[in-house]
């Protein structure tokens, strides 16, 4: 099975549920909305069945890339290039994992022009799939910016009210940082002579400097506005309050993911000087992120928009800790990324469950659900309390990995840093309290109906998962070990701290 090409396999598999989702239009015209549902859903059953068999054949005891795939394509131009490793297999898998939760989530919900819909989730899961895959740096490039386009048109066309100016606005800021980032890998390419990032890694070798320094920032600013890092954030909350339910999630779960991926991949591997040397820019930077929008947090009216401003916060502890250059810090900003991601996936598909009833995320709206919906107040607690960072989930495996990460480089900024777990106390608490515990002052709540068999379908993957790693976080840590710590190693190696 090795053998086989799986990596390109299991990127471009969702895209054969394209055709299909045409063919089903055309013989079926009366059925074909529901038909494409079906076609997509299997389809990513298939590609998520097929991670797992790339997960159950990964060894984990290498940093070494696995599973690679080598073509010379445009005359050597490039390479077609694909490969994983210990970090790189883990967003892999909460790709495939969420992405059938999503078409899940939005079978009753999305009417309009399903199959297109569908149609885009298919191409977003190969565009994302193939981002964690590529070991060329054009290649990665590639996909890394053409996901850009599948979530504008979910964001465009699905979304809400201001739709239109969330997306462009989305589409914009994510683009203008790219540009950037896009010259800076054609000056590594014509230095090193090759687009292959393993061999990029062997032969790229430029003295901390101007240029250094300058390479570091081009990246950054593709990477600081994905995560979004602070003050590069402002698309975020907008994208997320006019996203479709199913969209919010894989923006927040995966699509935020890919700054920080971008981080570990390039910039501290191949600059490990002006990584270095700008670690106290990226520390101040994600000490303001988690103490300011976790203020701006509490005091916001939409729910979706209370949560987008905790993803900021969050992605503040995942920066600080790739940054401290250590492997506790490393492994923890890595399981705080794969952990938010299941977390911020489920707290927007519970703001989906009740959205969908009342057609309003104001917070003043609701109060009292639990007294309708007690199985949705259950769900949320727990999500409420892993957002949180509550021992027992798998929000405070991340967060405690890198607090401790952070008080070993700095005393200081582990200090501002903890008190982010304080503040998001403050607001996630305060949010459920409103939503669930306040008085009933809607009447429009009374009429609610409690969490359905498909809804449930969607949250009990999540609710396990969340709890599972949080007591027993070692089958993610040593996933993700070797390749921590041959990434530690290397930059070591490059001269860095």
């Amino acid at each position: 099975m090795i053998d086989l090409p799986l990596l390109s396999i299991l990127t471009f598999l969702p895209l054969i549920g394209l055709p299909f989702i045409i063919v089903g239009k055309i013989i079926n015209a009366e059925n074909y909305q529901n038909i494409s549902k079906y076609i997509a859903l299997f389809v990513s059953l298939i590609t998520f069945l097929i991670s797992l068999l790339i997960l159950y054949n990964f060894n984990i005891n290498t940093s070494d890339f696995q599973y690679n795939e080598r073509i010379p394509i445009m005359n050597g131009l490039m390479t077609y290039r694909m490969g994983i490793d210990g970090i790189s297999i883990l967003f892999i898998l909460l790709s495939t994992f969420l992405t059938p939760i999503c078409i899940i989530a939005s079978w009753n919900i999305i009417s309009d022009r399903v199959d297109y819909y569908m149609c885009s989730f298919l191409v977003l899961e190969t565009l994302m799939i193939g981002t964690f895959c590529a070991l060329d740096i054009v290649l990665f490039y590639l996909f890394f910016e053409s996901v850009l386009i599948p979530m504008f048109v979910i964001i465009g066309v699905w979304g809400g009210e201001r739709r239109v100016y969330s997306a462009f606005k989305f589409f914009l800021y994510t683009l203008l940082g790219s540009v950037l980032m896009l010259v800076a890998i054609i000056y590594i390419v014509l230095a090193s002579g090759t687009t292959e990032l393993p061999i990029i890694y062997d032969v790229f070798n430029i003295n901390h400097g101007i240029i250094q320094n300058l390479l570091w920032l081009a990246f950054f600013a593709s990477f600081a506005v994905k995560m979004p890092m602070w003050p590069f954030h402002t698309w975020l909350p907008d994208a997320h309050v006019e996203a479709p339910t199913a969209g919010s999630v894989i923006l927040a779960a995966i699509l935020l993911k890919m700054g920080g991926y971008g981080f570990l991949r390039f910039s501290l591997p191949l600059l490990p000087d002006s990584s270095f040397y700008f670690s106290d820019f990226i520390f101040i930077l994600s000490v303001i992120a988690i103490i300011y929008t976790s203020i701006v947090a509490y005091v916001q009216e939409d729910i979706k928009k209370l949560i987008a401003y905790s993803s900021v916060a969050h992605m503040g502890f995942v920066t600080m800790g790739i940054f401290t250059f250590n492997i506790n810090g490393i492994q923890g900003g890595i399981f705080q990324m794969f952990s938010h991601g299941l977390i911020s996936g489920a707290l927007f598909l519970s703001v989906g469950v009740i959205y969908n009833r009342m057609h309003t995320r104001k917070i003043a709206d609701y109060g009292g659900v639990v007294s309708v919906m007690p199985k949705f107040a259950l769900f949320l607690m727990v999500f409420t309390l892993a957002n949180i960072g509550l021992p027992g989930t798998s929000g405070f495996v991340g967060e405690f990995l890198t607090i401790m990460a952070i008080f070993s480089f700095n005393k200081i900024f582990a200090f501002f840093a903890a008190s982010g777990v304080i503040l998001s106390a403050v607001y996630g608490l305060w949010l459920y309290r409103k939503v669930i515990f306040e008085k009933i002052t809607n009447d429009a709540v009374k009429s609610l109906k409690d969490l359905t068999l498909g809804e449930k379908v969607t949250l009990i993957p999540l609710l396990i998962l969340i709890i599972l790693f949080g007591i027993y976080p070692a089958p993610i840590l040593d996933l993700i070990s070797v390749s921590s710590i041959g990434l530690v190693e290397s930059i070591n190696l490059s001269g860095g701290n």
